[in-house]
């Protein structure tokens, strides 16, 4: 996005990506500091003639900002017990020390970064609502409203994904000290969401959308009145959630659920061109299948990913099958998504 509150600028691109494919002479109309229309074969003597194609901006799928002040702190080997489930607990003990305040200052940081690397939207799956004892601020919405006045701040568009996490682990465990500054229950969560929906509701580039955590963390009746919410807000309400990352996760949910958390999502509640599936690292074949045909988008987290060592996604089955697939950052460890 241009960030410019003056008169209108009109730029000539020789060549644009455009969502039908290339074009060539794109008259791109900008006012304040947003791009307003954008037109093929066009000719305007006065606009600025760009040097080079143009490509629309990437959208980050997948962040969760606070990570990204802890990046390097486990990027090393450490004596023993290095894994996904490791790191988590390292993740635990440094957000017990956040506030609102330094919330919304990493997330205002991280986000200038993506804008300098080309992002230009980001979709925040945002879990971090309570005070480090766990209780809640008198605003249910204190952590999430930084968020979004972050983005603001920067100017990067913004879905915002609060996050319902319930559990500890599928069963109903009971959650562990380093969750409790993520827990809601439905109602409460509903609420948390009903605020939102009213700030966000009139803002030009910020959007809600809903996330239950993941099915280690929301019980099947739980994800169902999630979904019920989404409805409420929109037939377009984005829904988001973890799955399928780590081979315990998949296990423990056979184990729960009778099957893998793919099939059971697209079995039990269906998938549809709203949900994103983050990380599905750990899928069959068959699965991909079912990803692909429901049009649901494949969320992946290459640079998390690999710093955790969770595995590799099926890319070249699924993209054989036509799936969709986006890019997020996730902890942050790396920001730029062409290094």
């Amino acid at each position: 996005m241009v960030r410019n509150a003056g008169a209108p600028i009109s730029l000539m691109a020789p060549t644009a990506l455009l969502p039908h494919g290339w074009a060539n002479e794109v008259l791109l109309q900008i006012e304040a500091g947003t791009l307003v229309s954008v037109s093929p074969d066009a000719k305007d003597p006065r606009a600025q003639r760009l040097s080079g194609p143009v490509l629309p901006g990437m959208a980050n799928l997948h962040s969760h900002a606070f990570q990204r002040a802890m990046a390097g702190l486990a990027e090393s080997a450490g004596p023993q017990g290095d894994s996904f489930w490791a790191w988590r607990e390292l993740m635990y003990h440094f957000l017990d020390r956040l506030s609102p305040e330094h919330i919304e200052s990493i997330a205002r940081w991280l986000y200038t970064e993506m804008l300098e690397a080309g992002y230009t939207s980001v979709a925040e799956f945002h879990y971090l609502h309570h005070d480090p004892r766990g209780e809640r601020y008198g605003n249910p919405a204190e952590t999430a409203l930084a968020i979004a006045r972050a983005a603001d701040q920067s100017g990067i568009a913004l879905t915002l994904l609060p996050v319902l996490y319930c559990h500890g682990n599928f069963a109903d465990a009971p959650p562990g000290p380093g969750q409790k500054r993520f827990l809601h229950d439905v109602d409460s969560f509903a609420r948390l969401c009903e605020v939102l929906e009213i700030e966000l509701r009139d803002h030009p580039l910020q959007r809600l959308g809903v996330a239950p955590h993941s099915l280690r963390a929301v019980a099947p009746g739980e994800l169902r009145s999630v979904i019920a919410l989404a409805d409420a807000f929109g037939a377009d309400t984005p829904i988001h959630i973890h799955v399928a990352e780590q081979v315990r996760e998949v296990e423990d949910c056979v184990h729960a659920l009778g099957t893998t958390p793919i099939q059971w999502l697209a079995h039990s509640v269906g998938l549809d061109t709203r949900w994103c599936l983050v990380h599905a690292t750990h899928t069959t074949e068959t699965e991909i299948d079912l990803l692909a045909q429901s049009g649901a988008v494949a969320g992946l987290c290459p640079s998390t990913e690999g710093d955790l060592g969770d595995g590799f996604f099926r890319g070249v089955s699924f993209l054989k099958a036509q799936g969709r697939f986006g890019i997020g950052g996730d902890s942050h460890a790396l920001v730029d998504p062409f290094m």
